[in-house]
């Protein structure tokens, strides 16, 4: 099965494309501001290193959040207008869960991305990935206060004042893919960013 991947829930773009269980090919570029710009033109080079055309793919995964609100949306565009398109399997996961796949520790893991003001986009793995506090909105400190031990990592690109294991996160693309592959597929025009949170625009007309 071809799976082509998708994120662009940062500044960065990770995308690639796995053939039965090997990867064909990849890109991890940080392009801040320029992601819009760059995200589809360097997904479309990723068929052309592969020798592949975009009706070739048979399922897709993207990343709908959290994290950058017009990154989200940049990724989630392209991988339902590939979908819709040409009638390939979608599904969608947590950027959290990316992060957690990812990731080798032998402890808890503690996927976190800034959210701003204290506040954490984050959740909780055990070992064997089974969710311990599920992808929220929160205060890093309460995110932290709901683990049952000391013994965890965190997982963030962000800089955070912990005391605990922290590791970089740097997206192992087949090992997510082959996680994720057997995912449940669905209608394209239902994946959605999913915040966690309301936009800032959401929070001042609440004032």
């Amino acid at each position: 099965m071809r799976i082509l991947y998708i994120d662009t829930s940062s500044s960065y773009l990770y995308a690639g494309i796995v053939e039965n269980e090997r990867l064909l090919c990849e890109v991890k570029k940080e392009f801040g501001h320029s992601l819009s710009e760059e995200a589809l033109p360097e997904i479309s080079k990723l068929f052309t290193q592969s020798n592949l055309a975009p009706k070739d793919i048979e399922k897709i995964i993207v990343v709908d959040g959290p994290g950058s609100f017009t990154g989200i949306r940049i990724g989630i565009t392209i991988a339902k207008v590939y979908a819709w398109s040409l009638n390939i399997p979608i599904t969608s996961i947590s950027a959290l869960e990316a992060m957690n796949i990812s990731n080798t520790s032998q402890t808890i893991r503690v996927p976190i991305i800034d959210a701003r003001r204290g506040y954490v986009f984050g959740a909780a793995y055990s070992v064997d990935n089974q969710v311990i506090v599920e992808p929220c909105h929160i205060k890093l400190t309460d995110l932290l206060a709901k683990l049952s031990t000391n013994e965890y990592t965190v997982i963030t690109n962000d800089e955070f004042e912990i005391e605990n294991n922290i590791e970089a996160y740097e997206p192992n693309i087949l090992k997510i893919v082959s996680y994720y592959k057997n995912k449940k597929s669905m209608n394209p025009h239902l994946v959605n960013p999913k915040y966690l949170k309301l936009t800032e625009a959401e929070e001042n007309k609440l004032l």
